[in-house]
């Protein structure tokens, strides 16, 4: 029962701290759990490019920033692609679509252009073609 009673306590105190620098946990099980926030402000900005210039020098910095802008241009870059890549499907026409499931015996009439690629490939499939 002691155990208990400290464990409380030790939560209590931790709850305690953890308010007074603003990040919040719940005060019974009922609540829900609100993540800790972490916020980058101009001051904590300012102090990493002070712990910059004394890490790195200031004649080294230019280059550390160039380089850094340099990589999240490759990443966007990357990124787009995989994205360009991921919309533009390869497409067929109507009439196209329409002569390959004649092509492959499968019949064209009151389908929908879905069911029609549906059908072609699975009739392709069935003759190892795909």
């Amino acid at each position: 029962m002691a155990e208990l009673l400290s464990r409380g306590k030790k939560y209590k105190l931790l709850r305690g701290k953890l308010a007074q620098a603003g990040c919040m946990l719940p005060v019974s099980s009922s609540q829900p759990i609100v993540p800790l926030q972490f916020q980058i402000g101009p001051t904590e900005i300012l102090l990493l490019i002070i712990i910059a210039l004394i890490l790195f020098g200031p004649k080294k910095l230019p280059e550390l920033a160039k380089a850094a802008g340099e990589a999240v241009r490759i990443f966007r870059e990357e990124s787009q692609k995989i994205t360009s890549m991921e919309e533009s499907k390869p497409s067929i026409s109507d009439e196209d679509l329409k002569k390959l499931a004649e092509k492959l015996g499968v019949s064209t009439e009151g389908k929908s252009r879905e069911q029609l690629v549906e059908e072609v490939i699975k009739k392709a499939k069935e003759q190892g073609l795909i």
